[in-house]
């Protein structure tokens, strides 16, 4: 399948960071594979974001898997809009929820999952996980594999 890059908004392009998240960054393009089942999986271990209330920086890493119906996302489009997030104040649940509810709005996949691992704030890892529905039958979705925090080893 070839791609006319020309169609994208960032692919391939010199690119400003973002001051806030705009979903409206996001790119799609069509499902070279629309008629097989499969896991796409990004796994952001940098995410950034700041705490609305303090305005300190809170890190996570994110894990997003789905399976695509007609649309894939971009990659490039994918990493600047979490980039957005860096000097955003919310908290983390609003973060994790809003990312999900985003690429799910855009691509409209047979299956979405996102999980957020936050790192302590306050000594309390708070994890947050959200799936639109139960993992289809027959298609292979990794683990998450998410080990509980324990502090230093």
């Amino acid at each position: 399948m070839k791609y006319n890059k020309d169609k994208f908004k960032k692919l391939g392009k010199n690119s400003d960071v973002l001051l806030k998240p705009d979903k409206y960054i996001l790119d799609k393009h069509l499902n070279p594979h629309k008629d097989t089942e499969y896991c796409i999986r990004f796994t952001c271990p940098e995410f950034t974001s700041i705490c609305p209330v303090t305005s300190q920086p809170d890190f996570a890493k994110l894990i997003i898997d789905y399976i695509p119906n007609k649309y894939i996302v971009e990659s490039k489009s994918l990493k600047l809009y979490l980039l957005g997030y860096r000097n955003h104040g919310a908290f983390h649940e609003d973060c994790t929820i809003s990312i999900g509810k985003d690429l799910y709005n855009l691509l409209k996949p047979n299956w979405l999952r996102i999980a957020g691992i936050w790192y302590p704030r306050g000594g309390i890892p708070i994890d947050i996980f959200w799936q639109t529905k139960d993992i289809p039958k027959g298609c292979l979705v990794p683990e998450l594999n998410v080990s509980p925090y324990r502090g230093r080893d």
